[in-house]
């Protein structure tokens, strides 16, 4: 009687073990390549849209590569545009509510979003770009760049192609990241060519093309031949005035050669969809982990100079980019990331 008691339980428990696995799976399986999960990844656009030609395009394209290397049966992606600095915070909540894995700000201007976010809803992930936190949250991931370093070579270029000894920047609203692309460029531009004057604006607008077009049109007007723009579609403005009137741009964040061929000489670009890609990859491998912030750099090949620089730009200045590049890389040559360090490294 007890030998079948003990028969009946064993068998009961067997049964239950079965349904169990049979439900839910293994846990560490479903972080794995071969389980069942399905990561659910979000992005929310900074007011300069998804198809910016800059970096909210770039992590859009980042996530769709990662949906398609790892597969639709492992990683969906979808994305909320932000028309205002107002729609973050509901766009965000949005996410929440569907409950994604993993929610990423894309630009500096949803990073206060993303920290009250964070702090509100600790057990869910967030990410954001182009920003760090002094405290920084321990479940928000920072992807940021070394802005200063690329816009540095961008910079070598326009001090080496200029014509009129006079070339520009415009920049979206001033902030510690467009300091880095702002500063960076003006030590390059000093650096290759010393009596170059480098003119700066500010447009207060990543959104629009008719200002930027505008300010560039005039800054032709004035004699400079090159400009360089970290300012969304502002710069698509730009680099619209310079087609138009036969002049020199630099794109930003993304190649963007294809807008005007014979003008965009070079773009400093940030692999912004490599990042993303490896990040989403953490998720499916198991490895991700909040509270990080990583660096992208020029020595990591996480920024750089784009390839259809080669088109427009002669061999011997590609050359002279390519030697101090490697002088960064190694340390012997400090770029500057904002206006103090310029001082003191230019001496200006």
């Amino acid at each position: 009687m007890q030998l079948k008691k003990l028969f009946v339980i064993g068998l009961a428990f067997t049964m239950m073990t079965t349904l169990l696995v049979g439900c839910s799976g293994n846990k560490n399986e479903a972080n794995s390549n071969s389980g069942d999960k399905v990561y659910t990844v979000g992005m929310i656009t900074d007011t300069g849209g998804v198809n910016d030609e800059s970096f909210n395009q770039s992590t859009w394209e980042g996530l769709q590569k990662a949906e398609e290397k790892y597969g639709s049966d492992k990683v969906k992606v979808k994305y909320l545009e932000s028309t205002q600095d107002a729609d973050y915070v509901p766009n965000i909540e949005t996410f929440v509510e569907e409950d994604l894995d993993l929610i990423i700000g894309v630009g500096y201007k949803t990073s206060d979003a993303i920290k009250e976010a964070a702090e509100n809803y600790p057990e869910k992930q967030f990410a954001v770009v182009d920003h760090s936190y002094d405290n920084q949250p321990e479940n928000v991931t920072s992807l940021v760049y070394e802005d200063n370093t690329s816009s540095y070579l961008a910079g070598l270029i326009a001090g080496k192609m200029t014509k009129t000894n006079k070339v520009a920047f415009i920049g979206g609203m001033e902030s510690v990241v467009l300091a880095r692309f702002q500063y960076g460029y003006m030590a390059g531009v000093k650096a290759a060519n010393p009596e170059c004057e480098v003119i700066v604006r500010y447009a207060n607008s990543y959104n629009d093309a008719a200002l930027g077009k505008s300010i560039a049109n005039q800054m032709h007007k004035d004699g400079v031949d090159v400009i360089f723009t970290a300012a969304g579609a502002v710069g698509t403005g730009a680099i619209e005035a310079a087609k138009e009137n036969g002049k020199m741009a630099i794109g930003v964040d993304t190649d963007q050669n294809a807008l005007a061929p014979n003008n965009v000489i070079t773009s400093a670009v940030k692999n912004v969809d490599v990042s993303v890609i490896d990040l989403v990859g953490q998720l499916v491998d198991g490895s991700y982990k909040g509270g990080q912030v990583i660096v992208n750099t020029l020595a990591g090949g996480g920024v750089g100079i784009a390839e259809t620089t080669s088109k427009n730009v002669p061999k011997d200045i590609l050359k002279y980019v390519d030697e101090q590049a490697e002088l960064v890389k190694s340390g012997e040559i400090t770029v500057p990331e904002n206006e103090k360090e310029y001082k003191e490294i230019v001496g200006e």
